[in-house]
């Protein structure tokens, strides 16, 4: 899902830096809750783009009263690193603190690749192609972020990885090059971070992507996006079909171990979504959790609240001076595309923006309770 995180988790770090927030007025205190399962994890978001310390506190309770152990956070280096060796802690001090007061474990997305998108990167890094990011570059970052917050325990280098090398194979090798040194180099340094790539799963059966993963196939393990859709964003899978399709990231992944970065169901009427089938979903994904826990390294469920209809604004997919078309009608542009994904997105939460639980939401915390 290219770029889709990206609008949740900026908006909310945009305004809490408007509103000149600070972590010292958190209370930092770790509280202790009932029990919780690390490798469950939720996309913890505000419902809307406005919202304060105080909203997002309690945003994060009730995140961790479902006995999640997890979380994803979006770390961009341009916000990280504005420049040159000079890091700018305050937005990230705050997600950071919010997940240390609830005891959770942090899944880092770090976008080198995003999507068909490299970085975002800092300016003083200028527009670098895969050959000229710099390993040493990559590795002072990271280890910086590493250094600075010990529970982030596991890396995503790369998202959406395969539609960066869908029309550059050629480029394939050199991007594995820059992996594994950064690789090494960040294992040396914190042994037990776990780094690797991320894939959409729908992407890569939708489009006969395999080949990228299988040479992809690299790090400590091999994660997946999953959404059920076709090319045009609408849901055409049932709950159980779905669960079936998952089952195909384990051939994917070869002998590598696999996270589940972002599973998500939508409940958007446009795209053929519903709130009985979400639930269903949900249901369906723990059982496959179940029998392959394992196998899992993390199973994160995307995400907590749904948010405004038309707040989800995804841009069209862009090659050079090129958009991306699906076809050659106007029903496949790549207009029609994004706004099916916009619906699907804004309404892929688990509770809705006005406050009000989805039964997914009972489910859900159903489903952990089980668990632990």
């Amino acid at each position: 899902m290219e770029k889709k995180f990206l609008g949740v988790i900026v908006g909310i770090i945009v305004v809490i830096a408007i509103g000149s927030l600070i972590l010292s007025t958190l209370d930092t205190e770790i509280i202790t809750k009932q029990q919780t399962n690390e490798k469950i994890g939720l996309v913890i978001n505000s419902p809307n783009q406005a919202t304060t310390l105080q909203e997002l506190d309690q945003i994060y309770s009730e995140a961790s009263d479902t006995g999640i152990g997890r979380s994803n956070v979006y770390l961009f280096w341009n916000l990280i690193e504005p420049e040159r060796g000079e890091f700018d802690w305050s937005q990230s001090d705050i997600l950071m603190g919010f997940n240390e007061k609830n005891n959770f474990k942090v899944t880092l997305y770090f976008s080198i690749i995003n999507g068909e998108t490299l970085g975002p990167f800092p300016n003083w890094i200028g527009k670098p192609s895969i050959n000229s990011i710099g390993e040493d570059r990559v590795v002072s970052v990271l280890d910086e972020i590493l250094s600075r917050y010990h529970i982030v325990d596991t890396v995503i280098l790369a998202g959406q990885t395969e539609s960066q090398f869908r029309f550059h194979e050629q480029n394939i090798p050199v991007y594995k090059e820059l992996f594994n040194g950064v690789y090494d180099k960040i294992k040396e340094k914190h042994p037990d971070v776990k780094i690797g790539n991320s894939f959409a799963l729908d992407q890569i059966l939708n489009k006969n992507l395999r080949y990228i993963v299988t040479d992809l196939s690299i790090g400590d393990f091999v994660s997946f996006s999953y959404s059920p859709v076709d090319t045009l964003n609408d849901i055409v899978k049932t709950p159980e079909q779905a669960k079936e399709e998952l089952q195909q990231i384990f051939d994917l992944a070869g002998d590598k171990k696999v996270g589940i970065f972002e599973i998500s169901w939508s409940t958007s009427e446009f795209v053929g979504g519903s709130d009985p089938t979400q639930a269903e979903f949900i249901e369906k994904s723990f059982e496959f959790y179940t029998e392959n826990e394992s196998e899992l390294e993390f199973f994160t469920w995307y995400r907590q609240y749904d948010r405004p209809e038309g707040s989800c604004i995804v841009e069209a997919p862009q090659i050079g001076e090129d958009k991306l078309t699906v076809g050659g009608s106007g029903f496949g542009s790549s207009e029609h595309v994004a706004e099916r994904l916009s619906h699907y997105i804004c309404s892929a939460g688990l509770i809705n923006n006005d406050g009000n639980p989805k039964s997914s939401w009972n489910e859900f915390k159903k489903q952990i309770e089980m668990l632990n």
